[in-house]
């Protein structure tokens, strides 16, 4: 792991061509996360927040501007390359769970870490990928596929499974999109615990201003642009000397 932070993206624009005019989809963002740092991403649909994010896991590059994660620069990688690096940096978290159907949920997770560390037996995967659902509350779903669990429960196997190989990253796109808002904190509340027991840098897009406010920092985009608009943090209130 990189000494310096986590995620440096500087000046970043991100642009497609539409019926051949561009369209400027982001435009000269710059965000620094450091190691084991929380932050937040909040804004409108259409903002550019997924699309940022695509960016920082090397699935799309950038049209302008630097995207540094972990210490690599992404825009001159190779599709070879940045499979390497997100096998080895990072986990993400969808809205939509993307779980195998077909797989159980102590194989969904165990697939993604005998992608991470090809070394490891199948007897060390499957242990560990156990201990990653029961950390999730879920040790006793292993043999579950995911049409036999609930949708809290599919993200929390989508959690255990971004977060099996303790990477230096996660990323989480909506992961409280597809659930009740108590069943989507309860799962928000599980990832942040595990990154900081981790000590894994996490950024999170959300809607939702009550989940973001529990990140570290809160940034917003609006139109293609990125304002950090953290709220400062309630002092404690100084106990009044007793007369």
């Amino acid at each position: 792991m990189t000494s310096g932070p986590i995620i440096d993206a500087r000046d970043v624009d991100y642009s497609l061509e539409i019926a051949g005019r561009p369209l400027n989809i982001l435009r000269k963002v710059s965000l620094t996360v450091a190691p084991a740092e929380v932050i937040a991403i909040v804004g409108p649909s259409g903002s550019g927040k997924t699309s940022l994010l695509m960016l920082l896991a090397g699935l799309e590059k950038a049209t302008g501007g630097t995207v540094t994660v972990n210490g690599a620069e992404l825009g001159g990688m190779n599709e070879d390359a940045l499979a390497r690096f997100r096998r080895h940096t990072l986990g993400i978290v969808f809205q939509s769970f993307h779980l195998i159907p077909s797989l159980t949920a102590l194989d969904n997770v165990g697939l993604a870490l005998e992608i991470a560390e090809p070394d490891l037996s199948m007897a060390q995967i499957r242990d560990k990928a156990a201990a990653a659902l029961a950390a999730v509350g879920l040790g006793d779903r292993l043999d579950h596929r995911p049409t036999a669990l609930s949708g809290g429960e599919q993200q929390r196997v989508g959690l255990a499974r971004a977060t099996v190989a303790n990477l230096p990253l996660l990323l989480a796109d909506e992961p409280t999109g597809n659930l009740d808002q108590k069943t989507g904190a309860i799962v928000v509340e599980l990832m942040f615990d595990l990154a900081r027991r981790n000590n894994t840098a996490v950024v999170l897009i959300t809607h939702d201003p009550a989940l973001a406010a529990r990140a570290d920092r809160v940034f917003t985009m609006t139109q293609g642009q990125l304002t950090e608009t953290t709220a400062p943090r309630a002092r404690p209130a100084k106990a009044k000397a007793v007369k």
